[in-house]
């Protein structure tokens, strides 16, 4: 076997067996470590789910099942740059909805990208293409007008470093404006895919996943809480067979000793209630400080990490009394400001403009800071937390919503572009698929929702929020029992993202 087995736990290894079973069927050996020439598989002829709590071993799984097909010679796409050499080879890409999730993988040392990177491809132009394909083993070191030996050294150095081309040609002094020109719909399938947060995908985003790769492995928590229009609110991966569904059930050791886990799974004993559960939190709070039983919101932490609540005038009260605590003008918005990301309002002929935007990272559900306003009205200075090129430029709508029927305010705004929402608080669906360092979760909302009685899948949602809401926490958890908000140690800041490379400028109007 290509990983080691004491790696694994027996379920692990168990799913392991099945899946390396299933693709040697497809030419894929990974006990041999072989693999054999380009797959002739339909859409959809392979697709396995491994499922599994929080803690159970997910992803290392997919992280090794990820390097034991690069080491038996799979290409990987990334997503950044897919040149003409080595299509004669099987190939390998990993996925996650969004780029708060894929960067979580790539922390980890796996090469993840968005699904919307792998669908949309970039069209680079000829001459910068040359590099790309030099940079990727492809070709020989090209002589660029503009491009001194100096800048290529450090692009070849970058992309040693970090294997993205993008990357390697801002090394060499480049923007993603100069190199490439578009982007495009795929239009030839790919092969592997590995799909991380699958608990997020709709059933259309299923359909178009398997239509670029014939082999497919999704990574998923049946716990979490199904995409808001899953047809009875389900999850994809519920409708596979069941020899095609993998669950992992053992918490592995380096989670065994986490209180944050301990209470995610304390959620699935069928007799615990919400006044118990939240005894348990005071209780574990006394003696673990990764655990907080919170008498208020925190204002600091709200400028980088949302509180998680569930309804949603809750979140649009939390963001009014954010904004208040630190002196937000009432037609404007300050430096540091947190912003969500709701989508792209640009008409049809401005298609390449929308992919070009989305491509980059400002997609429905990414999370910025506002930086300050951009060199034209209507632009927006961004840091987009987890995009390769965390720094833009966009034309952008900002809407502050109000509760009730009143218009949202909007500080500014373009004829059309990328929109926002204010994100110092954000709903427990939203929050899928994204980790903080530490995480606020408005208590009072949950226990709402525990008095309506409602049931999702077989699970009072109650415990299905709190459940996802407590799991976005890497390191710290509050749990927030009253409906406080504390005063701001100090102004709002960007000085933590100091350091970032220059803006790019992505221009959204004609």
């Amino acid at each position: 076997m290509a990983v080691p087995a004491p790696t694994f736990s027996d379920d692990q290894a168990e799913a392991w067996d099945a899946i390396a079973e299933a693709l040697r069927g497809f030419g894929v050996d990974l006990d041999a470590g072989e693999v054999t020439g380009p797959g002739d598989g339909g859409p959809g002829q392979l697709t396995r789910a491994v499922l599994g709590k929080a803690g159970s071993g997910k992803t290392l799984l997919l992280a090794q099942l990820y390097r034991a097909l690069r080491e038996a010679g799979a290409k990987v796409v990334s997503g950044d740059w897919e040149g003409r050499g080595g299509r004669d080879r099987r190939s390998v890409a990993i996925l996650a909805p969004t780029n708060k999730a894929a960067s979580v993988l790539r922390a980890r040392g796996v090469p993840a990208t968005t699904i919307h990177r792998i669908i949309y491809s970039p069209v680079y132009d000829p001459e910068y293409e040359k590099v790309a394909e030099w940079l990727a083993g492809d070709g020989d070191k090209p002589q660029i007008e503009g491009l001194t030996e100096q800048a290529l050294d450090r692009a070849w150095a970058s992309y040693q470093a970090h294997e993205s081309v993008p990357a390697a040609l801002a090394a060499a002094g480049l923007r993603g404006s100069d190199f490439i020109t578009g982007w495009k719909r795929r239009e030839e399938p790919l092969d592997i895919g590995l799909v991380d947060e699958s608990s997020m995908l709709d059933a259309r985003q299923l359909e178009d996943l398997q239509e670029i790769f014939p082999a497919l492995v999704l990574f998923g928590d049946p716990a979490q809480l199904p995409p808001v229009k899953a047809e009875g609110g389900g999850m994809v991966f519920d409708s596979l067979p069941a020899t095609h569904r993998h669950e992992l059930h053992r918490v592995h050791r380096q989670a065994a000793d986490n209180p944050i886990l301990d209470l995610a799974h304390a959620l699935g004993d069928p007799g615990l209630d919400f006044h118990d559960f939240e005894q348990m939190i005071e209780d574990i709070a006394r003696r673990d400080d990764r655990v907080v039983h919170a008498q208020r919101v925190e204002a600091d932490l709200m400028a980088r990490s949302p509180v998680l609540v569930w309804r949603n005038a809750t979140r649009i009260r939390l963001i009014h009394a954010f904004r208040g605590a630190f002196g937000a003008p009432e037609d404007a918005l300050m430096p540091g400001e947190p912003l969500i990301c709701d989508g792209i309002e640009l008409p049809i002929k401005h298609r390449k403009k929308r992919l070009d935007l989305e491509a980059r990272g400002l997609i429905k559900g990414a999370q910025a800071v506002y930086l300050g306003p951009g060199r034209k009205p209507g632009f927006s200075r961004l840091h987009l937390f987890g995009a390769e090129e965390p720094q833009v430029s966009a034309a952008s709508i900002v809407k502050i919503e109000h509760d009730g029927d009143e218009e949202p305010f909007i500080p500014f705004a373009a004829r059309m572009g990328a929109t926002f929402l204010h994100g110092a608080a954000v709903t427990i669906h939203k929050a899928q698929g994204s980790q903080w360092d530490t995480v606020q979760v408005f208590a009072p909302d949950i226990f709402v929702a525990s008095r309506m009685g409602r049931v999702e899948a077989g699970q009072p949602l109650w415990k299905r929020l709190a459940y996802v809401a407590i799991t976005r926490a890497e390191r710290e958890l509050r749990w927030v029992v009253r409906n406080r908000l504390s005063r701001p140690t100090g102004p709002l800041t960007i000085d933590d993202l100091a350091g970032a490379p220059a803006p790019l400028t992505l221009e959204a109007e004609a």
